[in-house]
């Protein structure tokens, strides 16, 4: 029976160890709040670290619609120069054929001469 008594007393007696009491919170909470400090771990450092990415991507955008908006100029001036081009081509085109045509009338008024000088000539 002494053993049993030493037990108790180391247990439950004045030379017994100090025992905190605390009170345990439930598993799937202590589950839920490590996973939370995860994903807020995850979030944080992809933030820093993709944060300087997103700044070189917006100077880059905002370069290249700059680039867009000069290249839109200079399109802009070269279909302005290609319908000038082609309506002078298409005047010049108009001009020739009637020039032509004028050509051939004049081409006929000459060789009608030529048949009545001929022809006054051989009578």
């Amino acid at each position: 029976m002494k053993p049993v008594r030493r037990k108790i007393r180391r247990h439950f007696g004045l030379t017994a160890k100090q025992v905190a009491v605390r009170s345990k919170r439930p598993w799937y909470f202590q589950s839920l709040l490590a996973v939370m400090f995860v994903v807020f771990g995850f979030v944080l450092a992809y933030w820093l670290l993709h944060d300087g990415e997103n700044r070189n991507i917006r100077q880059r955008s905002e370069q290249i619609a700059l680039e867009n908006k000069a290249l839109q100029t200079k399109l802009v001036g070269a279909q302005r120069e290609l319908q000038i081009e082609l309506a002078t081509n298409n005047n010049l085109a108009k001009e020739l054929a009637s020039v032509q045509d004028e050509n051939i009338k004049i081409k006929e008024d000459l060789f009608f001469y030529k048949n009545m000088l001929n022809g006054k000539k051989s009578k």
